[in-house]
């Protein structure tokens, strides 16, 4: 049996966001083909995730050096501590994003800081820092209005970018994206690029799948 984090960003509801919609037919599929797995959804608009702040960093500094910590500090050091564990734990990742302003919403930002704490999901050696959590696989789903897989918008697509980046720090090399994109460019094509998009996604969801092999 393997866990599954299905992690989404999008503070809309899922009937009226092409992400969500694209996601859920990836997490039914997915659940059909693997109904062992456990399967855990964090909705990040619906998380408390501290930002990493003034308190967060002294909180660290005084763990550090076994000092007592003030309970604001405290709450704020725990809270992303179990973040990371939780994350640490998962064999598999599926990140729901929707496209603003050529990235992703800024709460994911705040989680993915949560989640890059050295010692747990990488760790600095004398060749530089290495990533702590290989052999983990990861499905990013993103709907985007305009056309950024190509052409010349292309180097302005930030979004997968920036999460494949971060994944690989992190030693996670295993990425596959699903890309529905150009719906808010020609709308009276939007539903036709989004059941091509939920047809893409189930394929990739049934084959997300076998045990997960651990560096």
């Amino acid at each position: 049996m393997a866990k599954l984090l299905y992690i989404t960003a999008n503070p809309k509801p899922v009937e009226e966001s092409f992400s969500l919609r694209t996601g859920k037919a990836f997490l039914e599929e997915y659940q059909k083909a693997n109904p062992q797995d456990e399967v855990v959804h964090l909705d990040i608009y619906n998380l408390d995730i501290p930002m990493i702040d003034a308190d967060v960093f002294s909180g660290w500094g005084k763990l550090s050096k076994g000092e007592d910590l003030t309970s604001a500090e405290k709450a704020k050091v725990e809270r992303i501590a179990e973040i990371t564990d939780e994350f640490v734990a998962a064999d598999k990742y599926v990140f729901v994003t929707p496209f603003w302003n050529f990235l992703f919403p800024p709460k994911l930002k705040a989680y993915i800081d949560a989640i890059c704490i050295a010692g747990k999901t990488f760790k600095y050696t004398e060749n530089g820092p290495v990533g702590l959590l290989g052999g983990k696989k990861v499905v990013h789903i993103q709907a985007r209005g305009g056309f950024y897989s190509e052409g010349p918008a292309k180097e302005l697509e930030f979004g997968d970018r920036y999460l494949r980046t971060v994944l690989n720090f992190l030693g996670v090399t295993d990425v596959q994206t699903v890309v529905a994109e150009g719906m808010a460019f020609d709308p009276s094509k939007a539903e036709g690029i989004v059941a091509k998009a939920i047809e893409k996604a189930r394929e990739v969801a049934r084959s997300f799948s076998g045990k997960t092999v651990r560096a």
